[in-house]
């Protein structure tokens, strides 16, 4: 499963605080933009945010 801008939305985060989290990370932002990013990496931060996005991607917005 992927995950792309739109759930970080549905999330009701920002981009200016998910690309800070993507350079904490080393992950490039704008390729998240143009192509989504695997949902397992999200996982594998134990990040709580991040972990939130999957799970809005997973089931919507709760």
């Amino acid at each position: 499963m992927k995950i792309y801008m739109h759930h970080i939305r549905q999330a009701k985060m920002c981009a200016k605080g998910t690309r800070a989290f993507f350079d904490k990370q080393g992950w490039d932002f704008q390729e998240f933009l143009k192509n989504g990013l695997d949902a397992e990496l999200f996982l594998k931060t134990g990040d709580a945010m991040a972990l939130q996005v999957v799970e809005v991607a997973k089931n919507g917005r709760k």
